[in-house]
C-alpha cells in the first residue's frame, strides 16, 4: 500500500481516485451485447454464456431437481448460519415499515401516501472467484417483506453448468421465483428486455463488476429502473492510537480480497496506527488463500496520515466510502459528522464482516462516490410511494380561488377552467 503523509486538499481527487475503467472504455462492449441480446433473445444470452462463462446451455434456468438437489448439498452449520443471518436481516428490513400518511391540509382537502410493491424485479448476484450467496439473502429478503410478485434472480454458472448450491438454498429460503443461471452483461440485457423464457423486469439490484455496473447504468436507457451504480468493493478505516492494528488490518484485506479492482484506504492520525497497520498487512497477507487477489487490491489502496480528526473527515466526506469503519477515541465526532457513508462500522468489535453476513444491515451500497448522492438497498428501495388526494366541496371552495390564479399566471387556461366550472356549479 502507498503511504502518503499529510497531502495538501489539492491533491486530495488525486490520490482518492478509484481503480476503475472508464465507462467509455467498457460502454462499447455493453452496447453491442445489449443490442444482440435484444436482437436474438436465448440464442444471443446463450451465445455470450459459451463465450464469457466457458459452458453450453441447453436450459437457462435451474431446474425443481437442482433445487431439491442444492439442499442436500448445503451442510447443516451452514444452513444455520444462513438462517440465523436471515433472521437479522428479515427483523431489521421489517423495521423499516412505514404506515401511511395522511392529513388535512386545508378543510376538505384529504392528502396521503400509501406505498405499493414494485411488481417485478430482478436480482444479480455475482458467481465467478467468490459466489455471493449472501447478496441473495440482502436483496431477496426486503423484495419478499415489500411483496414484490415476481422475484427473479440471475447469476453466472461453472464451468459445468451449475449454480453454487448455497446460492440455490439461500434462494429458496427467501421467496424467490425464478433462478436464471446467466451472469455478466447477457444477464442484465436479458433482464431489461426480456426474451422467450426470461421476463422482463421493472427494477435490477445486485452489485457486480465495471461491466455489470456499465449495464445496469445502460438498463435505465430503456425504462428499466436501478439500485444505485455498484461497481468494486471498497472500504475506508479511520484510526487512531486506540485502534488494534490487528483488526484494523483484517479488515482492510476482507474488502481487498473481493476482487484485483477493490480498493481499501487507511486514514490515520497516528503515525504509529499507520505503520502498525502496515505490518500487519503483510503478516496477514501471507496466509490468505485469496492472497494473489488481495495483493493485487493492495496494490490500488492507500494508507494516509493527516494531522487532526477535523482533517481526516473532511477528506473522508470528499472519498464518500462504501463500507466506514470509525475506531478511535472520539467516535462520536465522526459519526455525527459523517455525511457521504454507505454503511458505518462503529467501535474496535465492529467489523465490516458483520454487516455482510449477519448483523441485520444491507449490504448491497453504493460505489465510487455515489453515497454522496444514493442509499444503500433498503426495504424502499421495492417499494413505491404513491401520493392520494380528496377534495370535498368545501375543499375546491377553499383552495380554487388560489388554483385558478397560479394557473392563469402560468398561461394554463385549461386548469383553470377544470377548477372554474367546479366552483360555478356550487354557486
Amino acid at each position: 500500500m502507498k503511504t502518503i503523509i499529510n497531502p495538501p486538499k489539492t491533491d486530495w481527487l488525486k490520490i482518492l481516485q478509484r481503480p476503475t475503467q472508464t465507462v467509455e472504455a467498457i460502454e462499447e462492449t455493453v452496447n453491442g451485447i445489449f443490442d444482440d441480446v435484444k436482437l436474438n433473445g436465448n440464442d444471443g444470452i446463450k451465445r455470450y454464456t459459451s463465450i464469457f462463462d466457458g459452458v453450453e446451455l441447453d436450459n437457462l434456468f435451474v431446474s425443481d431437481e437442482e433445487i431439491i438437489e442444492a439442499s442436500t448439498l448445503v451442510s447443516n452449520e451452514l444452513k444455520a448460519a444462513i438462517q440465523l443471518s436471515k433472521e437479522n436481516i428479515f427483523k431489521f428490513h421489517s423495521a423499516q415499515k412505514t404506515e401511511k400518511v395522511l392529513i388535512e391540509t386545508t378543510a376538505g382537502v384529504a392528502c396521503w401516501q400509501e406505498k405499493r410493491p414494485i411488481q417485478k424485479v430482478g436480482l444479480y448476484i455475482p458467481g465467478g472467484t467468490a459466489p455471493l450467496f449472501s447478496s441473495v439473502l440482502m436483496l431477496a429478503i426486503p423484495a419478499q417483506i415489500a411483496g414484490c410478485r415476481e422475484i427473479i434472480l440471475a447469476t453466472p454458472p461453472n464451468k459445468k453448468g451449475k449454480i453454487n448450491p448455497a446460492i440455490i438454498y439461500a434462494a429458496q429460503q427467501c421467496g424467490v421465483t425464478k433462478i436464471i443461471k446467466v451472469g455478466g452483461i447477457q444477464a442484465i440485457a436479458g433482464l431489461t428486455f426480456g426474451t422467450e423464457t426470461i421476463p422482463k423486469v421493472y427494477k435490477i439490484f445486485g452489485p457486480g463488476n465495471q461491466f455489470v455496473t456499465v449495464a445496469k447504468q445502460l438498463a435505465t436507457k430503456y425504462g428499466v429502473a436501478i439500485d444505485m451504480p455498484a461497481g468494486p468493493s471498497e472500504l475506508l478505516v479511520v484510526a487512531d492510537d486506540s485502534a488494534n492494528a490487528a483488526f484494523v488490518a483484517s479488515d482492510l484485506l476482507s474488502q481487498a480480497e473481493h476482487g484485483t479492482d477493490s480498493q481499501v484506504i487507511l486514514v490515520a492520525t497516528s503515525m504509529q496506527i499507520l505503520n502498525e497497520v502496515a505490518i500487519e498487512i503483510e503478516k496477514q497477507l501471507v496466509n490468505l488463500s485469496r492472497k494473489k487477489i488481495a495483493t493485487k487490491a493492495i496494490e490500488n489502496s492507500k494508507l494516509i496520515y493527516v494531522e487532526t480528526k477535523e482533517i481526516a473527515l473532511e477528506l473522508i466526506n470528499e472519498y464518500g466510502p462504501e463500507h466506514f469503519i470509525v475506531c478511535t477515541n472520539d467516535n462520536d465526532f465522526y459519526i455525527s459528522g459523517i455525511e457521504n457513508a454507505g454503511s458505518v462500522f462503529i467501535g474496535n468489535y465492529t467489523p465490516e464482516s458483520a454487516g455482510d453476513y449477519a448483523s441485520g444491515t444491507n449490504h448491497t451500497l453504493p460505489t465510487n462516490g455515489y453515497t454522496k448522492a444514493y442509499s444503500g438497498v433498503n426495504l424502499d428501495s421495492f417499494l413505491k410511494a404513491i401520493s392520494f388526494q380528496k377534495i370535498s366541496e368545501i375543499g375546491i371552495k377553499n383552495i380554487g380561488k388560489a388554483i385558478e390564479i397560479l394557473a392563469e399566471a402560468e398561461g394554463l387556461d385549461a386548469h383553470k377552467n377544470a377548477v372554474t366550472l367546479r366552483l360555478k356549479s356550487l354557486e
